[in-house]
């Protein structure tokens, strides 16, 4: 069977920021993004301790990232112990491990998505949706962190992920921001996706269209606006870890085999409403069937087969993995591949001098029409240090 030929994957919306922001910055738009690499005090934790046993892969995972404190509560340690582990669990699902064919499917599936091959994954425990607002608030009260995008960003950490002799931009133009879906009001070509995204100062986490917007009334609302290094520092401080890219599909295909989507094989358009995506002409005509033009509350839609909800649609999720486009190859050399983790840096011939980690799942801006980011095996590749509107996360824990 053919493959349907999508736009050049640079095209697709979660673009990273420094090579958005540097066009916009050609364009005479703005300057440029990205993130303070300096380690701020208010990004420090007063206090650190050894993961839990339930914690997983936290060494490899966490490294350099604050661990979050034991809560003493009156009694034992074990019963401290206990409290915690519980707490760590709740609102969380339990998958259970297996052996399934990771990569892309035969119609829709993009090149880094192939060859197929075999893998084999531990338990773990996912969380049923992704984090919402409410939690990534009791994090910062607890610990004051501050986002990348809340933060002024530094140039001699931004050219190291551009091309040597770009020029640096104006002063006035490093300021705090982050990427806002901006729709324009008429069909633009999908090869420049500057045309729908804009660097606006001011947009975070609690702004996430600006910073005339709030997210008050939206507890129940995925965070986004999130780089890599936000949510590996939440993830630390909960006592859990980004999921593997491999965790990510395995969980996403809900215990079935060989389905496109998590709910199975049946187009997003066809039937009932699936999930939180684009519908109409993307990006300048969106008729909202599903109700909701941009992100939706967590558990707007039914779960898949293990019970977890939006592994299809409503926002990117961070995984633990760097990209490599050549990855998939390397583990179909190696037959059998038990819980990868991901290359040992990264590649992409699009952007060579870019590193880039792995986000799943697609978003409110994913369509047939533009990249389909709703498969269970599609993929997306963006900078660590990139924040947009339609990026989030959800966390995992090691059940062996």
């Amino acid at each position: 069977m053919n493959r349907k030929i999508l736009p050049p994957r640079k095209s697709r919306p979660a673009l990273r920021m420094i090579k958005l922001c540097y066009l916009f910055l050609l364009s005479g738009v703005l300057a440029v993004a990205c993130t303070n690499q300096q380690k701020s005090k208010t990004n420090t934790l007063t206090e650190a301790v050894e993961p839990t046993a339930n914690s997983g892969q936290m060494d490899c995972c966490s490294s350099g990232l604050p661990a979050r404190p034991f809560l003493q509560a009156a009694g034992s340690a074990a019963d401290s112990l206990q409290q915690q582990s519980d707490k760590q669990l709740e609102g969380m699902v339990f998958i259970p491990g297996g052996e399934f064919t990771m990569g892309g499917d035969s119609l829709w599936g993009r090149p880094d998505e192939f060859p197929h091959h075999q893998v084999k994954v531990n338990s773990f425990y996912m969380d049923e949706h992704e984090v919402t607002n409410a939690q990534f608030r009791e994090f910062t009260d607890a610990t004051g962190y501050v986002t990348t995008a809340e933060r002024k960003p530094e140039w001699e950490e931004i050219k190291k992920q551009l091309p040597p002799g770009t020029p640096k931009p104006p002063d006035d133009a490093l300021v705090a921001a982050s990427l806002v879906f901006t729709p324009p009001n008429h069909s633009v070509p999908l090869s420049n996706a500057t045309a729908w995204w804009s660097w606006v100062p001011g947009a975070d986490w609690r702004h996430p269209e600006g910073p005339d917007s709030s997210i008050e009334g939206k507890d129940q609302y995925p965070v986004v606006q999130i780089t890599w290094d936000d949510a590996m520092a939440y993830a630390a401080w909960a006592g859990k870890r980004l999921p593997t890219e491999a965790e990510w599909e395995y969980a996403s295909r809900g215990g079935a085999k060989n389905t496109i989507y998590p709910w199975g094989n049946e187009p997003i358009e066809q039937g009932a409403v699936k999930a939180n995506s684009w519908q109409g002409h993307f990006p300048n005509q969106n008729t909202a069937n599903d109700r909701f033009l941009r992100a939706a509350p967590v558990k707007s839609f039914q779960p898949n087969g293990y019970g977890l909800y939006d592994m299809g649609g409503n926002v990117w999720e961070w995984c633990s993995d760097w990209y490599h486009a050549d990855y998939y190859r390397q583990c179909a050399e190696n037959g059998l591949v038990v819980n990868p983790q991901g290359p040992d840096s990264s590649f992409d011939p699009d952007e060579p001098f870019t590193k880039k980690r792995v986000t799943r799942g697609g978003s409110f801006l994913c369509s047939d029409q533009y990249c389909s980011g709703f498969r269970v095996a599609a993929r997306m590749k963006t900078t660590f240090d990139t924040s947009l509107e339609h990026t989030g996360f959800r966390c995992v824990v090691s059940a062996e």
